[in-house]
């Protein structure tokens, strides 16, 4: 069984994987899944009122649970796939477990499993491997060292990279959340070129 097979299967049994992303290596669940992600939480030792992002395999997934408007486009259009996570009005009635009630934070990563992952299953609300607080491990074995738990581990090797830039989109102009690998002059620069 491949790797994609043996993340789709676990996934869709409400288990969380342990993943290789453009970034860092994160634990993910289905985005449905209110239950897994609470066990994600749990693992993580993270607080549930914090919320994570989700990935998508495209921007036409996302627009069918934020509402991008322009600025939003134009940033996806821009930085996807790649390290930028976009916070948005929500526009799925609640189906994404992840999130707030009103905003949800979407990201294209420039990782074609991942991309495959999604595009099979559906939105995957990911976290980076690390409990709360604690450094990422840029190995795969470091991290399901941590998360001993999880069945599912696939190393993509090395992941040397930061946390995904986060801008809110919730008022139409871009808000930067987090410094990340996309800069705010950039996204000024998309934005503007873009509306």
């Amino acid at each position: 069984m491949s790797d994609l097979d043996r993340v789709v299967a676990a996934l869709r049994a409400g288990r969380v994987v342990l993943l290789p992303t453009d970034t860092v290596y994160g634990l993910a669940v289905m985005a449905t899944d209110g239950a897994a992600l609470a066990a994600l939480f749990a693992l993580k030792q993270r607080p549930v009122d914090a919320s994570v992002a989700v990935l998508v395999a495209d921007s036409a997934q996302a627009a069918r649970h934020v509402d991008l408007g322009a600025a939003g486009r134009a940033l996806a259009e821009r930085f996807w796939p790649g390290a930028l996570t976009i916070v948005a009005n929500r526009i799925d009635d609640g189906v994404v477990a992840a999130g707030t009630d009103s905003t949800l934070g979407v990201r294209c990563p420039d990782d074609a499993f991942v991309r495959s992952v999604a595009a099979l299953v559906g939105p995957v609300a990911a976290s980076s491997a690390n409990l709360h607080g604690e450094p990422t491990p840029e190995l795969c074995a470091d991290a399901a060292r941590i998360f001993d738990t999880v069945e599912i581990a696939v190393d993509g090797g090395p992941r040397k990279g930061s946390a995904s830039t986060v801008v809110s989109i919730v008022d139409g102009a871009p808000v930067l959340l987090r410094e990340g690998p996309v800069s705010a002059a950039d996204i000024t620069a998309a934005v503007n070129a873009g509306t």
